[in-house]
C-alpha cells in the first residue's frame, strides 16, 4: 500500500464509532491542547484547495479544473470532523466507505461522466433517514441499533444517483424529540441522543442547538460537510438553521418522499436541505424532490422587486413568542432590519396576521393530540419494515428504555411515549379526526387568508417564532440568517407562504442573502453547559444489557 492509499485507508477506517460515540472526554482534551481557535483552523484545505465556506458550485468548479478531487474533499471534511466533533457532537458516525465512493466518483469524472451538480459532494444526513449501507439508522436510539432497513430512503436514492456522497449520519434529538416534553422545555436537551450525546452549538457552546436536526445544523454551520439534510415535524429544520446561522428550507408536505424516514407523523413530517447558502439549498431541494426540479435559474438579483411581504404582527408586535431563551428577543431587531433591506430591494412590506397558533397548538392542543395518534400507529408501521430487531411497537420501545434506563433515560424521560401509547384508534377515532382537521384547517386558513387578504407573496416572522403555522399547514418555511448578535449568537428569520411556493421563496431568499451577507463562520464561543441528570434512574436495576455501539462511555 503506497502512502496515498494508506492515508485514504486511515481516514476511511480509522474513524470508528469509538471516535464518535461518547466523546465528551475527547472534547475536553481538544480544548486543552491549543484552544478552540486552533480547532477551527486545523483543517482548512484539501489538497491545497480551501474548501471552508465553499458552495457546491464552487466545489464543482474546483473539481472540474483539477484543483480538487472528491476524495481529497471527503478526507478534508473527515479531518475536520475528527478535530471538531469531540466538541460539537454533530456527527454520530462517518460512512466507512466514503473515501472509496469518492474515489470511484473521481474516476467517473475523469472518464467524462459527471452525474450533475452533486457529483462528488459529501453530505451529512440526519440519523432518522434510512441508508442501507454500513451505517446505522436509529433516530439516535439504542433500541434499534443493529437493525437493518429494507432500502435507502427514496431521497437517499436520488442523492446517490446524482453523485452525492453520504458522508455520515448527523446527530439529532432522539426520536426527533418526540419522547419526552423535557426535551422541549430544557433547550440544551433538544439535541441529545443516547447514541450521539448532546449536540453543541457551533457559535456559542452554551447556547441551544434547537430542533431535532441539531447535528445537521451544527455540521453544516461548522463546515463538517458541504451541506446537510434534516427533517421537520414542527421546527426541526427551521430552528437549528436559525441558531446555527445557516439556511434551512422545510418544503411543502409531500414534495419530498417520506418513505424511509423514521416517522412522527406523515401528516407533518418532511425532509429538507440545510446549508450555508441559498444556492446549495436550491440544489439539494431540486435533487431530493419529486419531480426533480432545477431551481438554479431563479438565483438572480431583483427577485424582491415588486413583491409584497407580510410582516406577521403577531410575532413582531404583540409579543416575542419564541424560544423563551433570555436574549433571543433581541433577534427581532435583526428581522426588522432584514425587512428594511427588502424594502430597499423594491419590496412592499405590509403588516399581516396569520392567526393565533395557540388556538390549535395549545388551547386546545389539537396538533399534539393528532401527533400522538399518528406516532403510535406510524412508528409501528416503520418498525415492521426492519429486520434484525425485535422492536415492533411503541410498547417495545418503552420497555427497552425502561430496561436500559441508565443509558436511555439519564437526562429526560419518555412521558410522550407513554402518553402516545394511550392514543389508540388512528385513523378512525372521531377525536383524532376532529383534532387533525381543526389543526390543519386552522393553520392553512391563517396563512392562506393572510396571503389573499393582503395580496402577499410571502410572510416573515422572527427567529424561532412561527414554525408551527407552516408545519401544521404543510406549507414551506424558509429559515435564513439575518445577523450575529453582540453575544455571538446568530439571529434568524422565517419566510413562509402557501403550498408549493418553494421557487418563489428561494428566489426572494437569494436576493436578500446577497444584500445582507449575514452568513459568518462559527467561533465556538462560551463553554459547554452540562445537561443535569434527570434522576429518572435512581436505584434502577437494568433488566439486561443493551446492544451498545463499541466504545460508548456512560
Amino acid at each position: 500500500m503506497n502512502k496515498q492509499d494508506s492515508d485514504y485507508y486511515d481516514l476511511a477506517h480509522g474513524i470508528t464509532r469509538r471516535r464518535f460515540i461518547g466523546t465528551a472526554a475527547g472534547g475536553s482534551a481538544a480544548l486543552l491542547t491549543g484552544g478552540l481557535a486552533s480547532l477551527l483552523q486545523s483543517t482548512v484545505s484539501a489538497a491545497g484547495f480551501d474548501f471552508i465556506e465553499a458552495t457546491i458550485p464552487q466545489l464543482q468548479a474546483a473539481m472540474a479544473s483539477g484543483a480538487l478531487t472528491s476524495a481529497g474533499l471527503t478526507m478534508g471534511y473527515i479531518k475536520r470532523i475528527q478535530s471538531l466533533n469531540p466538541t460539537l457532537h454533530a456527527v454520530i458516525e462517518v460512512n466507512p466507505n466514503a473515501v472509496a465512493i469518492a474515489t470511484a466518483l473521481d474516476n467517473e469524472r475523469r472518464a467524462g461522466n459527471v452525474r450533475g451538480p452533486l457529483h462528488g459532494i459529501p453530505l451529512l444526513v440526519k440519523d432518522n433517514i434510512a441508508t442501507k449501507d454500513n451505517m446505522q439508522t436509529t433516530a439516535g436510539s439504542l433500541a434499534i441499533y443493529g437493525s437493518q432497513v429494507p432500502a435507502d430512503a427514496p431521497l437517499i436514492q436520488k442523492l446517490r444517483a446524482a453523485g452525492a456522497i453520504i458522508l455520515g449520519k448527523a446527530n439529532l434529538g432522539e426520536w426527533a424529540n418526540f419522547r419526552d416534553d423535557e426535551a422541549e422545555t430544557y433547550p440544551l436537551a433538544v439535541g441529545w441522543s443516547a447514541r450521539g450525546g448532546s449536540t453543541n452549538n457551533a457559535y456559542d457552546l452554551s447556547y441551544t442547538s434547537w430542533g431535532s436536526s441539531s447535528g445537521s445544523g451544527a455540521g453544516a454551520a461548522a463546515n463538517l460537510c458541504a451541506a446537510a439534510v434534516g427533517t421537520e415535524t414542527d421546527g426541526s429544520i427551521t430552528g437549528p438553521s436559525a441558531v446555527e446561522n445557516i439556511f434551512g428550507l422545510k418544503p411543502t408536505l409531500g414534495l419530498i418522499s417520506q418513505d424511509g424516514i423514521v416517522p412522527i407523523s406523515h401528516q407533518q413530517d418532511t425532509a429538507g436541505p440545510m446549508a450555508r447558502s441559498v444556492t446549495d439549498v436550491a440544489i439539494l431541494l431540486g435533487i431530493m424532490q419529486s419531480p426533480q426540479t432545477d431551481y438554479t435559474p431563479l438565483l438572480q438579483r431583483g427577485a424582491l422587486n415588486g413583491k409584497r411581504i407580510g410582516r406577521d404582527v403577531r410575532y413582531f408586535v404583540y409579543s416575542y413568542y419564541g424560544s423563551g431563551i433570555p436574549g433571543d428577543e433581541l433577534t427581532v431587531a435583526f428581522a426588522e432590519n432584514a425587512l428594511s433591506v427588502m424594502e430597499r430591494l423594491g419590496a412592499t412590506v405590509v403588516d399581516t396576521d396569520t392567526g393565533d397558533v395557540y388556538a390549535y397548538a395549545v388551547n386546545p392542543p389539537d396538533e399534539f393530540t393528532a401527533l400522538l395518534f399518528e406516532f403510535r400507529a406510524q412508528i409501528a408501521d416503520y418498525l415492521a419494515t426492519l429486520t434484525r430487531t425485535d422492536m415492533r411497537t411503541l410498547a417495545d420501545l418503552i420497555a427497552f428504555n425502561q430496561a436500559h434506563c441508565p443509558q436511555e433515560l439519564v437526562y429526560y424521560d419518555q412521558d410522550v411515549f407513554l402518553l402516545a401509547e394511550q392514543f389508540v384508534g388512528y385513523p378512525n377515532d372521531l377525536s383524532y379526526i376532529a383534532a387533525r382537521n381543526h389543526a390543519t384547517g386552522t393553520a392553512r386558513a391563517g396563512i392562506d387568508g393572510a396571503i389573499a387578504r393582503d395580496h402577499l407573496d410571502a410572510i416573515v416572522a422572527p427567529h424561532l417564532t412561527n414554525s408551527t403555522g407552516p408545519a401544521v399547514a404543510g406549507y414551506p418555511n424558509f429559515s435564513m440568517p439575518v445577523g450575529i448578535r453582540s453575544s455571538g449568537r446568530p439571529a434568524g428569520m422565517l419566510m413562509y407562504s402557501t403550498a408549493f411556493r418553494e421557487a418563489q421563496l428561494i428566489a426572494m431568499a437569494y436576493d436578500l442573502e446577497q444584500a445582507l451577507n449575514a452568513r459568518q463562520q462559527p467561533q465556538l464561543l462560551g463553554a459547554i453547559q452540562p445537561i443535569p441528570n434527570g434522576g429518572f434512574c435512581t436505584g434502577h436495576q437494568p433488566q439486561g444489557k443493551a446492544h451498545l455501539p463499541h466504545g460508548r462511555f456512560f
